[in-house]
């Protein structure tokens, strides 16, 4: 009995395959074309399937980089000519202009006695600045007044002595008294201790130029130019040259001087600068 129950099972069997095969072959067609198909869509494709929504923001980012940084070159401050030679043997150098093929002129104002007061606007206005040989006893009584001459034109506070004392007539001590005093105390007024220096009258010797050094000036300044009245003399020619120091004072006259230099400036095609730029360190801090 159970021989025969397998025997019709097997039969069973036989019969249904004989009529599933065919349609069996022919769905595993049809799906291994379908599975062929995408897999040749999707060749060098990812593996996950990217929404077509974050697809298209990826690109748009991608178009939308930001620019890459500009480096601009730096173009670099041409050097002077010529550099005030520096301190040697302890002896502050002389000069009374500077040898240069640059267009540029020295105004140096000295003692301080009269105080104008429309010098700030006329410097300003004419891009004028200037290294101011001021003296202790003739500026004491208003400090502030040079502050801000020089806040407002670019000029530099310098040293003219204490006293305006002939300095050849004292001796090394008395003259660096002169000296170190004045530069101490507009250290203590301006926030600045000067670095150049000018004898009163134009008078100097060794000592001054040893007790200059002392003191931490750098140089001891002379002129080859004057403003008086109204009007330039010249100890060279007739007119101004690259490089020359001019020398004015503080007068009633002030207007009139200014004005005359800045027209001589321009006539020989001038500016004007600061000594202080053409030292060892250029130092105008």
């Amino acid at each position: 009995m159970i021989i025969e129950m397998r025997r019709k099972a097997r039969n069973f069997v036989r019969q249904r395959r004989k009529v599933l095969t065919p349609a069996l072959i022919c769905l595993l067609v049809v799906e291994s074309l379908l599975v062929g198909g995408y897999l040749l869509i999707n060749i060098g494709r990812n593996d996950k399937v990217v929404p077509s929504s974050v697809a298209v923001s990826t690109r748009v980012i991608a178009k939308t980089k930001p620019p890459k940084p500009t480096v601009q070159a730096i173009t670099p401050i041409p050097a002077n000519d010529y550099t005030i030679p520096a301190i040697s043997n302890g002896l502050a150098p002389v000069l009374s202009r500077i040898p240069t093929a640059e267009p540029v002129v020295f105004l140096g104002i000295d003692d301080g006695i009269y105080q104008e007061p429309t010098a700030a606007a006329l410097m300003k206005a004419n891009n004028v600045k200037a290294s101011l040989f001021l003296v202790y006893r003739f500026i004491k009584t208003n400090p502030s007044y040079f502050a801000d001459l020089s806040a407002r034109t670019g000029s530099m506070i310098e040293n003219h002595t204490y006293d305006h004392s002939w300095l050849t007539s004292l001796n090394y001590d008395q003259q660096k008294q002169e000296i170190c005093s004045n530069a101490d105390i507009f250290t203590q007024w301006f926030g600045r201790r000067p670095i150049i220096m000018r004898p009163p009258g134009g008078y100097y010797n060794a000592t001054t130029q040893a007790a200059a050094a002392t003191c931490g000036m750098q140089a001891v300044i002379m002129w080859d130019a004057t403003v008086n009245n109204g009007s330039l003399q010249y100890q060279v020619g007739h007119g101004l040259r690259p490089g020359d120091i001019v020398l004015m004072h503080f007068r009633t006259t002030f207007v009139e001087d200014m004005q005359a230099f800045i027209n001589a400036e321009k006539a020989a095609g001038l500016h004007t600068d600061l000594l202080e730029n053409w030292l060892p360190n250029s130092a105008t801090d």
